[in-house]
């Protein structure tokens, strides 16, 4: 009798643990993954170049280093960014402005680290918008509310805005970290639907310009 139940109690842990398998296989089947844009040959495979020459994409690029977080000099205000990000933002710019920007409406958060960084990006001041910074549950309305048809939307915002976008687009928490300056690349179809294309990351712009040809 002690024998049986031990062998009923292996085939339910066995049974148990092919069901917790089973779930997990399930649900990451069903999230979203962020594809490395480290390459011209994934930016062209993942349809980033196709979709920005039709106007289809928006980019969200998380703001550069906080001066207040890092013990490298301030760019000025303590509010803002450091030098250092300042010249990340530089070359993220130069990434994003050789996609070409005549079709590209650009915007940024209120914030001084995100004015800050959209100027180090685009050499000029970019249009604020409150809702950039709040980052609250409907974030993703008001980013697909703004997105025009044939036009690509570049927005400069925090890491916590990017994070609500890419809860609801189902991405598993592993993946829904931002780096300074990393750039997602969304692409919205005719019927206003997104989906992440993927991202880069600051120090793969010179990669991804390398290799556009």
């Amino acid at each position: 009798m002690l024998r049986f139940v031990g062998i009923e109690s292996t085939v339910a842990k066995k049974l148990f643990a092919l069901l917790a398998l089973t779930a997990a296989t399930l649900w990451l089947s069903g999230c979203t993954r962020i594809e490395d844009l480290d390459s011209g040959a994934q930016m062209t495979k993942t349809g980033v170049y196709a979709g920005w020459a039709k106007g289809e994409i928006i980019v969200l690029v998380r703001h550069a280093e906080r001066c207040d977080r890092s013990d490298n000099p301030c760019l000025a205000d303590a509010d803002g960014i450091t030098i250092k990000g300042s010249e990340t933002a530089t070359q993220v710019g130069q990434g994003i402005k050789s996609l070409g920007l005549d079709q590209a409406t650009i915007l940024s958060s209120p914030e001084t680290r995100t004015k800050q960084t959209a100027y180090s990006m685009f050499g000029k001041p970019a249009d604020t918008q409150e809702w950039l910074k709040e980052c609250d549950q409907d974030f993703t309305g008001k980013l697909l509310a703004h997105k025009q048809a044939h036009r690509n939307l570049v927005l400069i915002t925090h890491s916590g805005c990017i994070d609500h976008f890419a809860r609801d687009m189902k991405v598993s928490g592993g993946q829904r970290s931002s780096d300074y300056t990393e750039a997602f690349f969304i692409s919205v179809d005719e019927l206003g639907k997104p989906k992440i294309l993927g991202s880069v990351n600051a120090a793969a712009w010179q990669r991804v310009l390398a290799k556009a040809e």
